[in-house]
């Protein structure tokens, strides 16, 4: 189990603007998602906004048309939605200074550098990596 301390060295807390992304298309071609449905997503982009508060975090990715919330909370398995549109369970670890997810389709992880929230997720040997810049 993660303690409050070392989370604490982490603050994942702000609102984040979306700055890029790479391997989109490969990536959801991987998990499998139709292509109609890649063309359209590869024209939305999302600003991300985590509120975290010791263990416990709720990770919302806006998109124009609708809010994707994840509440969570660190040592406990949850409920997320994942990138595809399924639920699944899974516990969030905290290892290096990056939160871990094993959705059992993909691997995500995401980290604080500076000002930039960097995500990436990871299926058979496909990385989608996405950028977002600390707005507040």
């Amino acid at each position: 189990m993660v303690s409050i301390k070392q989370l604490s060295k982490m603050n994942f807390t702000g609102k984040y603007k979306f700055k890029s992304e790479e391997n989109y298309e490969q990536f959801m071609k991987v998990l499998g998602v139709p292509d109609d449905a890649i063309e359209r997503g590869k024209k939305i982009k999302f600003d991300t906004e985590i509120v975290q508060n010791g263990n416990d975090f709720t990770w919302s990715q806006i998109y124009p048309c609708h809010t994707t919330t994840n509440t969570f909370i660190v040592g406990k398995e949850s409920e997320f939605e994942i990138l595809n549109g399924d639920k699944v369970k899974t516990t969030a670890k905290l290892e290096g200074g990056k939160l871990l997810m094993d959705f059992s389709k993909y691997v995500h992880a995401a980290k604080i550098e500076g000002d930039t929230l960097v995500e990436t997720s990871v299926c058979d040997e496909i990385t989608l990596k996405t950028l977002h810049t600390k707005t507040v």
